[in-house]
């Protein structure tokens, strides 16, 4: 009952966030917009410039939500919130767990209004090409939430915002986001190691390329492996600190 309540308050807390909701949502819908808007009859690589813009606008987008997480962290170790929760039942695991899944909400609902917006200047895919899409870039957020979470219980409230605005910022820009960063050689060759790169990626199974190959299984499941532990350490220090 408690994990619940706790989840249903977090949710509740997220939504509200009007900060929250500009940068990681209305920003990159608004940049896609005026971007793809006048391109919206454009092609690179034979593949319409709005559909191939729409793969980076989603993971930039989809990614900003997940790391905005740490900023609600922050603030709440600001007013005490973090000692509150060390005298209840609430399991570290369950913590990490309700914060991953609030950025996983307002992922999802990133990931809605750009697709709808990519429709709307003509992007058309089968079902089955949107659900794989859907399914990887959710997937290849993972290692985003646990380093919100980490980020949030390591900094203040007045460090994080240049903290999170660089880390996403780098993540985007060598994962490609904003456009491809290298086509071969050592630059590369390290974004590949990024999962901000196979993120990316995932939101390009519409544009005809495959799945994930092995190595990006690897790169993700390792990120998410590393940071989680990192986030959960990270979070029993400061309750027990507080």
């Amino acid at each position: 009952m408690m994990i619940a309540v706790y989840t249903r308050y977090e949710l509740r807390r997220t939504f509200r966030n009007v900060r929250f909701f500009f940068f990681s949502l209305v920003f990159p819908l608004i940049l896609y917009v005026l971007v793809a808007g006048p391109k919206q009859h454009d092609t690179i690589e034979g593949i319409g410039f709005p559909l191939y813009y729409l793969a980076g606008m989603v993971g930039w987008g989809s990614m900003a939500a997940v790391l905005a997480g740490g900023a609600r962290i922050a603030a709440e170790r600001t007013v005490g919130w973090t000692r509150q929760l060390r005298i209840t039942p609430l399991r570290a695991r369950t913590y990490v767990a309700t914060k991953v899944l609030a950025g996983y909400a307002m992922a999802s609902l990133s990931i809605v209004v750009l697709s709808v917006a990519g429709v709307v200047f003509g992007v058309r895919l089968a079902v089955t090409e949107w659900v794989s899409m859907l399914v990887l870039i959710l997937i290849g957020l993972a290692p985003f939430a646990a380093i919100g979470v980490l980020l949030g219980h390591l900094l203040t409230v007045d460090s994080l915002g240049p903290a999170m605005g660089g880390v996403t910022s780098l993540f985007a820009l060598l994962g490609g986001s904003w456009g491809p960063i290298a086509a071969t050689g050592w630059l590369r060759r390290v974004a590949e190691l990024l999962p901000s790169f196979w993120l990316v990626q995932a939101g390009k199974v519409g544009l005809g390329r495959a799945a994930w190959p092995p190595r990006a299984w690897i790169v993700v499941v390792v990120w998410t492996l590393v940071t989680a532990r990192l986030a959960l350490r990270a979070y029993r220090r400061d309750t027990n600190r507080a």
